[in-house]
Formats: C-alpha cells, sequence, structure tokens
C-alpha cells in the first residue's frame, strides 16, 4: 500500500493542475461574436490567475520551471490608414470650437441682350459683348456662403497607484508607458474612424458617406451578370475605373480629374494577385494604373489604395458587413477635402492620494469637402 499511495496521488495532481490552467489561463469560457471576433476578459475586476493572489494588470504571472515567457508586451492589432487618404487643416487651435470655411458664387448676365452661358452643353450666347455706344453694361454678382461645423473636445485620463507602479518596475512591464500606448492607440482609431466614416452618435459624415456628395451610382453589371469584379473581366473592371473617373471630372465642370481611388481590402487583393490573362504576367492592378485616362492624359499617376471602412458602406450596407462594397473616387488636396484636428496634448501629473493621473486632449473636427463635385462614389465592386 505504501508502494502504490504515491504512484496514485501524482497523476491526481497533475490532472487538476491541468484543468485549472485550461480554465483560467486559457479561459476556455470566451464568448467568439458573429464577426469571428474573440471577447477578452471584462475589464473593471482585476484578473486573477489559478493561485488566487497573483494579479496579471502589473504584468505579474506564475511561470513554470519548464516555460519559457516571451518579455515582448504584444499589443492589440489595429489598423489605421487616415494619414495616408486626408490632408489636415493645421490652423484651428485649442482654442477654436468651430472650423468653417467660406464658398464663393458667382454670377453674370451676357450682354447686348444675349442669354446666360459658359457651361458645357449650355446657351453659349452668354459673351459679355458690348458696343461702341453701349451705356448699360453688365455686372458681376458675388455671394459668400460660410460653411461651420463643430471641433469638439477628445479626451482620455491615464492613472495609476504608486503599488501598482512600483510592482510593474520590479517586473520590468512599465504599466505607464503601456497606458500611454493604448491610449495612443485609442487616440488613432478614433480619428480613423471620424476621418472615413464620422460618428453616428454626433450625425457626422466622413470621407466614405458624406450626404454632399451627389455622384453616387451602381456599378453596371458586367458579361457575368453581376457588377462584382471579382466576376468581371479585366477589361470590364478597366471599363468601370474609367467611366468613375470621368463623371468626376466631369462633375466639376473637367476642371479637376480625380488622382486616387480607395476600394475594400477583398477587391483590393483581388485585383493585385489575379493576372489580366492565364498566359499573362501582369496584375489587374498594374493594368488599371497604366491605362487609365489620368495616366494616359499625361496629368499624373492614379493611386488605388484599401481601405476596410469601405466594407459594407454602400447604399443599404451595414458597415463591417461585405455585400454592398463601395469605391471612393477623389482627389487628396486640401483644397478640396481635409480634415481638421489639433494635436495631443496632456496635463501635468497630478498627484491624488496614492495614485497618479493625467489627461490628454486634443480637439477633432469634423470631414470638410469643400468641393463635393470632386468626389464620387460607386456602389457593388
Amino acid at each position: 500500500m505504501k508502494m502504490h499511495s504515491p504512484f496514485i496521488l501524482v497523476p491526481k495532481r497533475t490532472i487538476v493542475r491541468a484543468r485549472t490552467l485550461d480554465h483560467m489561463t486559457f479561459d476556455g469560457a470566451r464568448v467568439i461574436d458573429a464577426s469571428g471576433t474573440q471577447q477578452g476578459l471584462p475589464f473593471g475586476v482585476g484578473y486573477r490567475t489559478h493561485d488566487g493572489r497573483t494579479v496579471d494588470s502589473t504584468g505579474a504571472f506564475l511561470i513554470g520551471e519548464l516555460e519559457r515567457l516571451d518579455q515582448e508586451l504584444h499589443m492589440p492589432l489595429a489598423s489605421v490608414s487616415w494619414a495616408r487618404d486626408i490632408d489636415l487643416r493645421e490652423d484651428v487651435s485649442l482654442a477654436d470650437e468651430v472650423s468653417s470655411f467660406s464658398l464663393s458664387s458667382f454670377g453674370s448676365q451676357g450682354g447686348l441682350g444675349t442669354g446666360n452661358g459658359g457651361a458645357v452643353g449650355a446657351d453659349r450666347n452668354g459673351k459679355a459683348w458690348i458696343g461702341k455706344s453701349t451705356d448699360q453694361v453688365t455686372g458681376l454678382s458675388l455671394d459668400i456662403g460660410k460653411v461651420p461645423q463643430p471641433l469638439r473636445l477628445w479626451g482620455m485620463e491615464i492613472k495609476y497607484s504608486i503599488p501598482e507602479l512600483e510592482s510593474a518596475a520590479k517586473m520590468g512591464r512599465p504599466i505607464d508607458s503601456q497606458m500611454l500606448d493604448g491610449l495612443k492607440l485609442k487616440h488613432q482609431m478614433d480619428i480613423d474612424e471620424q476621418v472615413y466614416a464620422g460618428d453616428a452618435t454626433t450625425l457626422d459624415s466622413g470621407l466614405v458617406n458624406h450626404p454632399l456628395v451627389t455622384n453616387v451610382s451602381n456599378l453596371p453589371n458586367g458579361a457575368g451578370g453581376s457588377p462584382k469584379w471579382s466576376l468581371k473581366t479585366p477589361a470590364e473592371i478597366l471599363a468601370d475605373v474609367n467611366a468613375a473617373l470621368t463623371s468626376v471630372w466631369t462633375a466639376s465642370a473637367f476642371a479637376v480629374m480625380p488622382t486616387k481611388m480607395l476600394i475594400p481590402p477583398a477587391q483590393f487583393g483581388y485585383i493585385s494577385t489575379q493576372l489580366i490573362s492565364t498566359a499573362g504576367t501582369v496584375s489587374i492592378l498594374k493594368y488599371l494604373l497604366e491605362n487609365n485616362i489620368l495616366t494616359s492624359s499625361g496629368k499624373g499617376k492614379l493611386e488605388i489604395q484599401p481601405a476596410k471602412w469601405l466594407i459594407g458602406a454602400g447604399a443599404g450596407g451595414t458597415f463591417g458587413v461585405a455585400g454592398t462594397d463601395r469605391m471612393v473616387i477623389y482627389s487628396q488636396k486640401k483644397e478640396y477635402v481635409r480634415y481638421p484636428m489639433t494635436m495631443l496634448q496632456r496635463t501635468p501629473v497630478q498627484y491624488v492620494s496614492l495614485y497618479h493621473a493625467m489627461t490628454y486632449y486634443c480637439r477633432l473636427g469634423v470631414l470638410e469637402v469643400v468641393y463635393p463635385e470632386t468626389l464620387g462614389y460607386r456602389d457593388g465592386l
């Protein structure tokens, strides 16, 4: 009996420990939602490891003798691209509560009893002719309108206690810099959403859903009976691109030819890897970049970039849900479309009892579409 007792107890202890690790450390109770997102542990309550004493918020974990812990701190996966696709309006300051710009409209009448003209396809008898004995000369009318939009305060606080800071310092895992990295990530993600999609609570709009953009339509069906690029030939995709560019160019009275195109990531991946033919060595993306009307005109190079906010951004779609995706055609220039904001600032460190606290703040504005005619949307790709 004495020989068998240790042999029985050792496996039993090992099994209990394995179950505890599986339940507590790997957390088999985590919920995965419909979009495949794995829900983390609820915040607000310190999550304790299996010994019931150690709290991992300070970076202290139990490590087994045969366990090699990676000392690198891994941040959440996130992607922001707003700085790539929009220019900033840098003249706003923290003291400003509204950002605004003016729009000037001109009007004139033709001379000698002629009509109004000037636009393509309109009455071309609107020139301001005068005669030698003219005693009444036509004038020019001017209207200057102002477009104001709010500059809202954005702020977050970083707060940690002295014991937490000392514990993290002893472990070599600085929670103060980790909290700052998390705050900066949150700041960038909020700007990213505000630039592209606006905000549903404040009824703001962004680059992919602005109500002032009226050049909106669905892509035509291809020979395969669908508007989706995955079911179209390279020639049909090129026709969609050139038609969209021409439409925006026409809407701006042929004054501005768009230079940039944003498409959803899935479509970008498709045209980047799909060859124009089974015997070809050129991708559809390169084929589009070399044969569009902008490149052919010699006025510049077309830029095509992926943007996650275009997934489900089409009319009737839902952000993030594939099916009704959108393409945005525009010119990335500050005089046409821009975003007003101020840089991130912070208060001095506040010492309150055992806590160190500081607040980071800035002002985030609303996307300013100065010339809606220079933007266009195409849905269904």
